[in-house]
């Protein structure tokens, strides 16, 4: 049983020993002037810059991250400039090798302006009378010198005998084919007059047979079209005769009255045909005409009646109005005056109790024991 005692005297203690850490805790937040003033929470802020080193730690990492693989593409691009240059070296030397070898200045069209050996390669000044080197400036060859007489005279003889021959050639071949031209004209000339002929034969005997027909034709058309004028004039005889005979024995100039009956009634007619009313439409017309005069005079009487009544019922309804204003008039100024009485009373009873407040309840004032009662506990 002790025992027991015991231990729970202990739990006890021990939460009495926790409830007195939290309130130190709570206290020191809470009297702490730091916290008090700056009024945000001092944990977040060192959580916050922690986590801004942390960030500035790894910006720091990575810009040297960065930095090292600039260095790499830097010597990169160094490598790839001294193998570019040896490239352009390689080239140009396999370019003067090239030239070395391939190009020579012996086979350039302008050597023979340079060429050492050119005075041991040059060829005497003239070596025939067809040398295209014998101009008239270079005196290489003189009025007399025929080196190849012999030969031209021969080649010459030659030429006038085969031009000779080629001209009797020519003129015999353009003999044959004039005369073979004409006669193909002379033939085709008397086949094109024979054909025209035809044609024109055939012409003259259609040109006939079209006139032929066209005088039967405009021979039956003419005895068609007087004998249709006949019957025509005969048909409009006979239909002016049946129209004056109709229009003698109708009902327009017998003015028969069942003519202007309309087929909507006979309440309607036909105007075009229409001659007028007997008496006794008439004096039915002017017996109703007396009937309307009758009823409008009714009419105006009874409306004459009514706006009288109304006009009397309005004169009534804005007196009874003009009284009931008044008496609405005199309520308000009666509760008017009994609010202004309840005011003044209330504004008499607001001063007592202003003058009570002010020279016996706020009488006292506070001294340094009241003020020392509080921040005591953080409750």
């Amino acid at each position: 049983m002790s025992w027991l005692g015991l231990q729970r005297d202990l739990q006890e203690a021990a939460a009495l020993e926790r409830r007195r850490q939290r309130e130190l805790q709570r206290q020191s937040r809470i009297f702490n002037a730091r916290v008090r003033t700056i009024g945000v929470d001092k944990d977040a802020l060192d959580t916050q810059v922690k986590d801004r080193k942390i960030q500035e730690a790894a910006e720091k990492a990575r810009n040297e991250e960065l930095a090292n693989e600039m260095k790499q593409n830097d010597k990169i691009m160094c490598m790839l400039e001294e193998r570019q240059k040896n490239d352009i070296r390689n080239v140009n030397k396999a370019v003067s090798e090239f030239q070395k070898n391939f190009q020579k200045p012996e086979t350039r069209r302008e050597f023979d302006l340079s060429d050492p050996q050119a005075l041991k390669k040059d060829r005497p000044a003239r070596l025939s009378d067809n040398d295209p080197r014998c101009t008239m400036s270079g005196l290489q060859k003189f009025m007399g010198e025929d080196l190849n007489y012999h030969q031209r005279m021969k080649f010459q003889k030659e030429q006038l005998r085969e031009w000779s021959l080629q001209q009797q050639r020519d003129w015999k071949n353009a003999l044959a084919d004039q005369k073979f031209a004409d006669d193909l004209y002379d033939k085709n000339r008397i086949e094109l007059d024979q054909k025209t002929m035809e044609q024109q034969r055939k012409e003259e005997e259609s040109r006939r047979a079209v006139c032929a027909a066209t005088k039967d034709f405009n021979r039956t058309q003419a005895a068609e079209l007087a004998e249709r004028k006949k019957l025509e004039k005969c048909q409009k005889t006979k239909e002016d005769m049946d129209e004056i005979s109709s229009l003698l024995q109708g009902d327009l100039l017998s003015e028969n009255p069942e003519q202007a009956v309309s087929s909507f009634g006979r309440h309607r007619v036909i105007t075009d045909r229409w001659k007028g009313m007997n008496q006794d439409q008439l004096m039915a017309i002017r017996y109703s005409q007396q009937q309307q005069v009758l009823e409008k005079l009714r009419l105006k009487e009874e409306e004459r009646q009514r706006d009288a009544e109304w006009d009397r019922q309005s004169i009534q309804a804005a007196r009874a109005h003009l009284v009931l204003e008044r008496h609405q008039q005199r309520q308000n100024r009666e509760r008017r005056q009994a609010l202004d009485n309840v005011n003044a009373e209330l504004s008499q009873e607001q001063k007592s109790k202003n003058i009570y407040l002010k020279e016996e309840a706020y009488s006292n004032f506070p001294t340094g024991q009241y003020y020392a009662q509080f921040n005591t506990t953080s409750r």
